[in-house]
Parts: C-alpha cells; sequence; structure tokens
C-alpha cells in the first residue's frame, strides 16, 4: 500500500531541462510534507504518444505538458476541460482513477492570476489590449481575456495569416493589425502582452516603441528567463506596471498540483526565494 501514497507527476517538453517547474512542485511536496516526486520528461515529439499513453502504466498522477507538445497533446486526452478545447492546447495531463486521461490548460487563468496579484485593481474591461505574437501562447491569452471580459483585443503578428486565422475562430472582439503597425497600435489600449520569444534568453530583443502606449497601462511579458526582459526595463523606465512571466508559471501550477496531490498550495515568500535562487 506504500507505493500507491507515493505520488509521481512531472514535466514533458524537449527540450525540457531548462524547466522552473520541478523547483516549484517540490517545494510544495517538501511544505506539505508529501510522499511523492516531480521529474523531468524529455519526450521527442516523435515518442509523444507513447510517452503520454504511458503515464498510467507508470504510475503517474499527471503530468505538465509544455513546448512543443501543448496542442498535440490534446488529442491523446480521453476527455478535456472546456477551456484547454477553446485554447485548442493543454498544459496539464491528470491521470484519473480508471486510467483514462483529463486535460486541462491552466495558463490562462495562471496568467490573469499574476496580473491582479501585481496590480489588485488590475481589470480586464478596462480598455483594449494589444497582444503580440498568434501562437500557442497568445491563443491562450486572448482566450483568457475574451472570457474576463476584454471589449476589444488587437492581435498582431509577423506573419498575418497566423493572426487572421486565430481572430476568425476566436470572434469579432479580436482585431487585427499589421505587424508594421504595431507600434501606433499601442494608442488607447489599458494592457500590453508580449507572447512572443523575442525577449528570451539567447533571442534578440523585443523590436516595439512604447511611445503610444498610455502611460496608465499594463505590460505583460511572458518570457521569465531572464525576468527582467528589454520590454519590461523599457516599461518600466516610462513609469508602467511591469509583470513578467514568472507568476504565470507559479500561478498555473497551483491547479496542476492541487489535482495531483489533493492540496491547494500557497504561493509564499519562500517559493519565490526558491525560484530566484535558480537564475
Amino acid at each position: 500500500m506504500s507505493e500507491s501514497r507515493f505520488i509521481l507527476a512531472g514535466v514533458m517538453g524537449w527540450p525540457v531541462a531548462h524547466s522552473r517547474s520541478p523547483v516549484i512542485h517540490k517545494h510544495w511536496i517538501a511544505q506539505y510534507g508529501l510522499q511523492g516526486t516531480y521529474v523531468q520528461l524529455p519526450v521527442q515529439p516523435e515518442r509523444l504518444g507513447d510517452a503520454i499513453r504511458g503515464l498510467p502504466a507508470l504510475g503517474f498522477a499527471g503530468c505538465n505538458v509544455t513546448v512543443p507538445h501543448k496542442v498535440e497533446a490534446l488529442a491523446l486526452m480521453d476527455d478535456v476541460h472546456p477551456v484547454a478545447r477553446r485554447m485548442a492546447a493543454i498544459n496539464t495531463i491528470v491521470v484519473r482513477e480508471d486510467g483514462s486521461l483529463y486535460g486541462m490548460n491552466n495558463d490562462g487563468a495562471g496568467w490573469v492570476q499574476s496580473l491582479r496579484d501585481a496590480d489588485p485593481a488590475w481589470r480586464a474591461q478596462a480598455g483594449p489590449a494589444l497582444v503580440l505574437g498568434a501562437g500557442g501562447a497568445a491563443r491562450a491569452i486572448v482566450v483568457a481575456l475574451l472570457d474576463e471580459g476584454a471589449p476589444e483585443v488587437r492581435l498582431t503578428n509577423r506573419t498575418r495569416e497566423k493572426a487572421e486565422a486565430l481572430a476568425q475562430e476566436l470572434g469579432p472582439q479580436v482585431k487585427v493589425v499589421d505587424w508594421k503597425d504595431r507600434n501606433q497600435a499601442m494608442a488607447g489600449v489599458s494592457l500590453l502582452v508580449n507572447t512572443t520569444t523575442q525577449g528570451m534568453q539567447g533571442h534578440p530583443a523585443l523590436d516595439v516603441v512604447l511611445d503610444d502606449l498610455p502611460v496608465g497601462a499594463l505590460v505583460s511579458d511572458l518570457v521569465y528567463i531572464p525576468q527582467e526582459t528589454p520590454l519590461l526595463a523599457t516599461a518600466r523606465q516610462r513609469g508602467h506596471r511591469a509583470v513578467g512571466g514568472l507568476g504565470m508559471l507559479i500561478n498555473q501550477a497551483r491547479p496542476a498540483f492541487h489535482a495531483w496531490f489533493g492540496v491547494m498550495p500557497e504561493v509564499t515568500p519562500a517559493l519565490r526565494a526558491a525560484l530566484q535562487a535558480t537564475f
């Protein structure tokens, strides 16, 4: 019986060595005195089906799913949360008692909570948002903004067709802006969100000019390595409230941990300190 009380979870991606998720979950396992562990699961794309279908046999309670598997993993689930279905991607798998696989996507909710942590008064209804990028992360953010009541989401991407496909699917409140017009599109927005890899360690800085961004606008960058991207640094210099990607990572982990370990964990200064020590 002792084996059944040892809970096994992990993060599946390719590559996955950079992930800070093990730091978060292992911290909570220790904090709550639980029997279990959280491991890295580096899985090549062509082996994804084998790996996911093997989770019940290996005794996993579930796992997180990260790049590049979030979209493909959805098709391998037996059941999917409605929000994850709208986002067309999952970031969490729960292995149910009968061995069936349930897919969730906590990215949008985790991101919204990270904004509220930084600015408790933040409201999506306050005005239009401008989202840079049109990949999986952008989709999660746009769905979350619409669910939170954003009156308009301006979407811009280097490849306009990708943005148009997303807008067509998500509805008339999503307006596509040409990438060349991205700076002018900041006029009148209450929120600017970077979902691209620009500004990430090893990538060029995000190519934007913030001159037209209203001084009261919140600036969010999903990148968390480095924690202070050039976009965030520039935004802070201009007096904007600026939120990096680490809070999203922490907050999306909470419902996943709860699903696997049966405890809704708290976000504490000790957890943030443990994460800081890894940078």
